[in-house]
């Protein structure tokens, strides 16, 4: 349920929005199910610098295959915000829940972690999305190579493959490839 001012603009019915400051950068939307695109859009149509990682997947139907685009982080749109009144433009459109939260905090994500996604997406085809949560800690490595070096990665095993585990600290996300161990080195 979404509540009116007096001059029939939307307002967040958590009172501690009303207090929030917001520092310019990138923040996290959580968008209703398969809005992902949609809500881009719309923030787009508004003036609004949008970042929607997709990853490109082969959906199986009976009787065919066909190449799909669909997001890197289910859910998830990357809004740049530069005013608190960015916020709650942005938390009005049709379609978005809710602004990503820790600890009662807007979660920023930095400059630096917006690029190295599309780097990480640019530079590898087979990208796969794993919770951290679900991640056993393995050999902790840096990569020594690519658009990554130095970037400290966990090593998992998944189906007898050696894969790096690239962490985004602030989503609480992982983000997989498959590296050659030579461009591993210890951390």
């Amino acid at each position: 349920m979404r509540f009116c001012d007096l001059r029939g603009e939307a307002v967040n019915d958590n009172l501690k929005t009303m207090n929030m400051s917001v520092k310019q950068g990138w923040y996290v939307i959580y968008t209703r199910s398969r809005h992902e695109k949609k809500i881009a859009q719309q923030l787009s149509e508004q003036n609004f610098k949008v970042y929607l990682p997709t990853i490109t997947t082969i959906s199986q139907w009976s009787d065919r295959k066909k190449k799909v685009e669909k997001p890197l982080f289910s859910s998830y749109v990357f809004v740049y915000l530069k005013t608190i009144k960015d916020y709650h433009k942005a938390i009005t459109i049709d379609g978005v829940v809710l602004f990503i939260k820790f600890s009662g905090k807007l979660v920023r994500v930095l400059d630096e972690e917006i690029n190295r996604i599309k780097i990480f997406l640019n530079q590898f085809t087979q990208v796969e999305l794993k919770n951290s949560l679900d991640l056993r800690i393995g050999e902790r490595k840096r990569i020594n190579s690519g658009p990554f070096e130095n970037y400290e990665c966990e090593i998992i095993k998944i189906d007898n493959k050696q894969k790096v585990c690239v962490r985004i600290d602030s989503l609480q996300q992982s983000l997989l490839a498959e590296l050659h161990p030579y461009s591993l080195m210890q951390w």
